[in-house]
């Protein structure tokens, strides 16, 4: 379930859009090769992407999608030598990244003792969606990918369940809730369910969330530092490389930690001056400084 680049024809940057902002430097339309991809199927700037204003790249993961399709479907025809099959290439790609990220999840739901109960089912399932992924290009194009999508979501609910069963005391509810920019520093929030929750640019330094439910959790600029996050559910490595941390971060095992993140730990912020005693000699003067950030 991992990306296998030296494999691929470079479909992330060819078959998917991407518009300008902070996350790219410029807009591309689907089906169309970035700038930066070369003849070779590599990135021009694979080892400057941040500085370019690729940062969008850096979280992506195709977890094995790209091989599969470039390999296994279209039996390793590039789509520069081939431009009959290019289009069918490009609309198989995302379908395959689909499922390949639920092959990934219930691998997962496999290795958790809670659950144990469920892997006759999960496995069923697993098989199931393994041979979408060797479906046609046309059958793929048919396939009905959010059905199966809901399929497995209520099973991996029902396994996150089981594994956060034994959390002792409350387990908050945050299934999509809008925190975005939330001051959650030391939180509690051990055996959460923070499925699709919006977390960007929160403050979760120090938090408990072991055992927290983050299938989905947009995590894009969260601080971690020194968050606890063994045994989280469903996260992945392109939430983590989206988020903020340092050497105090405890992660899951198996995922590795982002290349950007400090090795170091984070010091630290300095503490707030003690106000003056009596009535400050520009009182009625409006005061200049940086707008505040969550």
């Amino acid at each position: 379930m991992r990306g296998d680049c030296a494999h691929c024809f470079g479909l992330c940057c060819v078959a998917l859009p991407f518009t300008a902002s902070a996350d790219f430097a410029a807009d591309k339309p689907a089906g169309t090769p970035c700038g930066n991809l070369r003849e070779d199927s590599r990135c021009g700037i694979h080892d400057r992407l941040r500085g370019s204003g690729y940062t969008g790249c850096t979280v992506y993961d195709c977890f094995g999608a790209g091989q599969k399709v470039s390999q296994v479907t279209f039996g390793g025809r590039d789509w520069r030598r081939d431009p009959a099959a290019a289009r069918e290439m490009f609309a198989a790609f995302p379908v395959v990244r689909q499922l390949h990220e639920l092959l990934r999840h219930l691998t997962e739901v496999l290795r958790l003792a809670p659950a144990r109960a469920l892997r006759p089912e999960v496995r069923e399932v697993l098989a199931e969606t393994e041979r979408m992924t060797l479906l046609t290009p046309a059958e793929l194009a048919a396939l009905d990918v959010a059905a199966h999508r809901a399929r497995v979501g209520a099973l991996l609910l029902r396994a996150g369940e089981l594994a956060r069963a034994d959390v002792p005391g409350r387990k908050r509810d945050h299934r999509g809730a809008d925190l975005m920019g939330a001051r959650l520093r030391g939180a509690d929030l051990r055996g959460a369910l923070l499925r699709g929750a919006y977390l960007i640019a929160a403050d979760l330094r120090g938090a408990d969330l072991r055992q927290a439910d983050l299938l989905g959790a947009d995590l894009r600029d969260t601080r971690l530092h020194g968050a606890d996050l063994t045994g989280a559910l469903f996260l992945t490595e392109p939430q983590l490389t989206a988020a903020h941390g340092d050497a105090a971060t405890k992660l899951p095992a198996g995922l590795p930690r982002p290349s950007h993140w400090p090795d170091t730990l984070t010091p630290p912020p300095a503490p707030s001056p003690q106000p003056r005693r009596g009535r400050p000699r520009d009182s009625g003067r409006p005061r200049r400084g940086r707008p505040h950030r969550p």
